[in-house]
């Protein structure tokens, strides 16, 4: 388990890295045995927040709940809002953006 929290924080490290002339304005990360914690802010208005926190550790169930939001101006000019959970039960995005199921 520890090593998946930091195989995630590596990832945000990866995601948060400059390019094309972005420059992070703002990193924050605290990794504890309980979980993670991070949020980015990039020069290109990109800002992403995401928490996650482990579940019955040291136990068959033990698993990684995240929750997180993700916010940039995509290519077409708009402004993108992306919130998400991902936990046993599977990855759950919602957004304006996204389509809706019909009920």
């Amino acid at each position: 388990m520890k090593f998946l929290i930091v195989f995630v924080t590596i990832c945000a490290v990866a995601v948060a890295a400059p390019t094309n002339d972005v420059e992070t304005l703002k990193y924050d990360s605290d990794v504890s045995p309980d979980g993670y914690k991070f949020s980015v802010e990039t020069s290109d208005g990109t800002q992403r927040n995401e928490e996650g926190v482990l579940n019955n550790p040291n136990t068959d169930h033990e698993s990684l709940a995240v929750r997180g939001n993700v916010k940039y101006v995509g290519d077409d000019g708009v402004t993108y809002d992306l919130s998400y959970t991902a936990d046993e039960n599977g990855f759950h995005p919602s957004g304006a953006h996204l389509p809706q199921a019909q009920v």
